[in-house]
């Protein structure tokens, strides 16, 4: 019998006709329509800062370290090898190394710290921050959002404010007072009441020095890591606010325990976890039983975040299928030279800076109003729920056209596309999904008389766009604000006009014009850009080289 010979290896093919990986470059002074939009915001003084921060971000190092957090999530470390209880979350150092990154770039802090056009800049952060992971921006929200609702009680909150405005990471589990910055989480719903706060069970007695006990569960506690949470308990005087230190003030762990980390679809690199507190020692927040209106001074930052988050993960989807479509051949042509796909890419182009311009002339409309001026400040208690309900709700169509431009390649895990379809529906949920805040401006413009008035002033310059804009415009009926069932439409509507609006106002009438024409739809590429598609496409281009 002969023995077998292997036969020489034989090469089947050659690698080629794939784009390069979206590396090395340069996520602010590459990125046009950010750095276009940040500079129109008011915030031009933060570029510096930023064009250091967007080349951090958009690394292979920044995009390894991001991959690495998500294939290891956290893991919970509920009691020591002696069975003493620890209630602690372990990470792997890739999540460590990215907090470290964001919170020293000043994520959570620069608002607070450098305040003018600092709200802008924030959000300039967070946007770039969340293109490394979008995970790790959640504490770094909260900790940002946390500042204006520990204003509430000066006194308590001097140390808490210190740490948490310090532009440092410190995951030590430590008291507050060793640690050199903390970061601040949030535990609100409950399971009987959701977004129904007020359905809460958790009960607060006092407990001698200023200090109450809290009793309770709380479904979803942000960041379980965090040094204290912003927390709701009913007191004698009704739901109240209270801030729950990790660590009571005789040194020893207080009485939070972590039942189970969330499994969850997406944001896999960051905890959230069901906690009890069983006797917890906390400080009051505010006046006691006005709980909704402290703890709204946060949510309100939270609401603008999640608006930055959806519009980042729709910015890095859409870089990644411009990217895909210039780095592939098909049929003896570019994919991007192809007249059809430059309709989808010049439409999903048009969204994302339409959500962008949205969501930035919201945070200017923040930096104004702490500047003091009162118009501005009506009008962000307007725009920012507008920019929460409709960037946040056409993220995930956005990410799944993307990811389609992308083909098979889209859809395998290695690359950044399942991570990041994953976490598009995210931020519509989280601090009050769809309906609650379509029902929260029900109630705005139902509290204040001029707001819608005032609203519809700041849209009227729309009609300079043309008879479909100002149809949109007649459509957004003052009549229906009374009307429950019409809350979803009317905030998509509104929505959608204050983005056009935003447009239009920073010199991008044609996209403006763009994207009211195509609103109505349903699939990107339907209603044809003609001539504009190409330039659109252009501006929305990251830049080469810009590393």
């Amino acid at each position: 019998m002969t023995a077998y010979k292997p036969r020489a290896t034989l090469e089947t093919h050659e690698v080629f006709n794939q784009p390069a990986p979206l590396e090395d470059a340069n996520l602010f002074a590459g990125d046009r329509l950010l750095s276009g939009l940040v500079a129109r915001a008011g915030a031009a003084a933060h570029a510096a800062h930023l064009t250091a921060f967007g080349a951090r971000v958009g690394s292979a190092e920044a995009a390894a370290l991001g991959a690495q957090a998500n294939r290891h999530p956290p893991v919970l470390a509920a009691f020591d090898r002696y069975g003493r209880r620890l209630d602690e979350v372990e990470f792997h150092p890739a999540y460590h190394a990215l907090m470290a990154m964001g919170l020293e770039a000043g994520v959570a802090a620069r608002a607070w710290t450098h305040p003018q056009g600092g709200h802008v800049a924030h959000a300039a952060l967070l946007f770039l921050m969340s293109q490394a992971e979008s995970g790790v921006t959640c504490p770094m929200s909260m900790t940002y959002a946390a500042v204006a609702a520990l204003r509430h009680a000066p006194a308590l909150a001097e140390p808490w404010l210190s740490g948490a405005l310090a532009t440092g990471y410190d995951p030590r589990v430590l008291p507050a007072e060793r640690k050199r910055a903390l970061t601040l989480g949030m535990a609100m719903t409950e399971k009987q009441g959701g977004s129904d706060v007020r359905a809460n069970t958790t009960r607060a007695a006092p407990a001698g020095d200023g200090l109450f006990a809290l009793t309770g569960h709380k479904w979803f506690c942000s960041a379980p890591m965090s040094d204290a949470f912003l927390t709701l308990a009913y007191a004698q005087g009704g739901l109240t606010c209270f801030l729950v230190p990790r660590w009571r003030p005789d040194g020893e762990r207080n009485a939070i325990e972590i039942q189970r980390l969330k499994d969850k679809l997406g944001d896999r690199a960051n905890a959230s976890a069901e906690i009890e507190y069983r006797g917890a020692l906390a400080w009051r927040l505010g006046e006691e039983g006005r709980g909704v209106p402290t703890i709204i001074a946060m949510v309100n930052h939270t609401r603008l975040d999640c608006a930055v988050g959806a519009a980042s993960l729709m910015r890095q989807s859409l870089s990644l299928a411009i990217r895909h479509a210039e780095g592939r051949t098909a049929f003896q042509r570019r994919l991007v030279a192809q007249p059809l796909m430059e309709q989808v890419l010049a439409g999903l182009a048009v969204e994302v800076e339409a959500h962008m311009a949205l969501t930035f002339r919201a945070a200017q409309a923040l930096d104004c109003a702490v500047a003091g001026d009162a118009g501005e400040a009506a009008l962000a208690r307007l725009l920012i729920p507008l920019a929460k309900y409709w960037v946040t709700k056409r993220c995930p169509a956005v990410v799944a056209e993307a990811m389609e431009v992308q083909g098979g390649a889209g859809f395998i895990e290695e690359g950044p596309m399942p991570r990041l379809f994953r976490a598009s529906p995210l931020n519509a949920i989280w601090e009050g999904s769809g309906n609650v805040i379509a029902l929260d401006l029900l109630r705005a413009f139902g509290r204040d008389a001029d707001a819608f008035a005032r609203l519809r002033e700041h849209l009227a310059p729309l009609r300079d766009l043309g008879a479909g804009a100002a149809a949109l415009l007649a459509g957004a009926d003052p009549h229906r604000l009374a009307e429950e069932r019409h809350a979803r439409a009317l905030a998509e509507t509104l929505g959608v006009l204050a983005a056009a609006r935003a447009l239009q106002a920073w010199g991008r009438a044609d996209t403006a014009a763009a994207l009211l024409a195509g609103r109505e739809a349903q699939t990107f590429g339907a209603s044809p850009l003609c001539g504009n598609a190409r330039a659109i496409l252009e501006h929305a281009r990251l830049a080469e080289g810009a590393g």
